[in-house]
């Protein structure tokens, strides 16, 4: 599955264990229709997202980084300490694709597990 959106907070990395670690960050994606009134209805969806191939993507996935997500998507829900419910949208990342926005995004160049980058030596400009 694919999404694209605004990165929400810059990105935190975390060790889980000695040799693993995560880097978590969330997504906004926007969406706008109309209702049958004719009123435009705004709508954002938030999904936190996992990506475990390389903590280093971390520095350029800052606030406001508009990015696309390639990867899986799955729904949890549970009974916060008030006693409501709450649900939410994870998103575990297997690329990521970034296109501008962010602070820190044309400063610093990372990994981001997309092997398929290499046609910017061949653009011919």
């Amino acid at each position: 599955m694919n999404i694209t959106g605004r990165v929400t907070a810059d990105a935190q990395v975390r060790n889980v264990s000695e040799s693993k670690t995560v880097v978590n960050f969330s997504v906004a994606i926007n969406d706008s229709y109309r209702n049958k009134q004719g009123e435009r209805i705004e709508q954002t969806t938030y999904f936190d997202c996992a990506y475990w191939l390389s903590s280093k993507v971390a520095q350029i996935l800052t606030k406001g980084t508009v990015v696309e997500l390639t990867g899986k998507v799955s729904a949890r829900a549970w009974t916060g300490s008030d006693g409501q419910p709450h649900a939410g949208l994870n998103f575990n990342t297997s690329q990521i694709k970034l296109h501008g926005g962010g602070k820190k995004a044309e400063a610093v160049q990372a990994p981001t597990g997309n092997s398929n980058d290499n046609t910017k030596d061949d653009l011919p400009f």
